[in-house]
């Protein structure tokens, strides 16, 4: 996780989370490199909290590891917060994922979810970059209330982003937040229906594997193959 979103995480964690009460938390993508030292949990030490990392792979800051890659391994209505930070990109089927959010969530409870909204491809699988309307649309397909959702875009000059401005070492990814909430837009049968065929389809495909990346056309070999920055900031 890089430092920028760490520091949005902060914020949510400061603005949604109340200091009083005991909080479930579940962290989707918890998982951490040998590289990397932030981890979601060290923002809540301040909080009376149960924190429950999982991840598709077991390693540092993992105390669940998901069976199936669309399955999270809690119980229904159980988490009061659900956090997901830099890993959304990196699921294929990124609506599954938020089916099974709304599941895990307690009526009331909230998910805040960090994304890069550009940067360089990075890691085995690199499928999305979001914006606000890419979080308007899960929260519309996961029966969600959106309460806030921005992107950390570079300088405007008139109606145009003026990306060369871009503060490479502090904004590289240009994260975009989305804060979810489970109101009364949630209706648990239909919404039922749909996450256990949507999920016995996704979890059963996986992922990318077995659609192979076609090699470059010979007349345009960069493209989906873009080139990674010299020094690009760590995911």
């Amino acid at each position: 996780m890089h430092r920028s979103a760490y520091e949005h995480m902060e914020l949510c964690v400061r603005e949604y989370m109340p200091k009083d009460g005991r909080h479930r938390v579940v962290d989707l993508g918890s998982r951490i490199s040998p590289k990397q030292t932030l981890t979601h949990r060290s923002l809540l030490t301040e909080y009376d909290i149960e924190y429950v990392g999982v991840d598709i792979q077991d390693g540092p800051n993992v105390d669940k590891v998901m069976k199936k890659p669309y399955r999270i391994p809690v119980k229904s209505g159980s988490a009061d917060f659900v956090f997901s930070g830099q890993a959304f990109e990196h699921i294929p089927f990124p609506w599954a994922s938020m089916l099974e959010i709304a599941r895990i969530l307690k009526p009331g409870g909230h998910a805040f979810i960090t994304a890069p909204s550009r940067g360089h491809v990075h890691d085995a699988q690199d499928c999305w970059r979001y914006y606000p309307d890419g979080y308007r649309a899960m929260a519309a397909y996961s029966g969600l209330d959106l309460r806030e959702a921005y992107t950390d875009f570079p300088p405007k000059n008139g109606i145009w982003h003026q990306y060369g401005e871009i503060d490479t070492k502090n904004a590289y990814w240009g994260d975009s937040v989305g804060v979810f909430r489970k109101g009364d837009r949630y209706h648990p049968f239909p919404l039922f229906v749909l996450r256990e065929v949507t999920l016995l389809w996704a979890n059963r495909i996986g992922g990318v594997k077995r659609v192979p990346l076609p090699k470059p056309h010979p007349d345009r070999p960069l493209c989906g193959r873009p080139k990674e920055p010299t020094e690009a900031p760590a995911s």
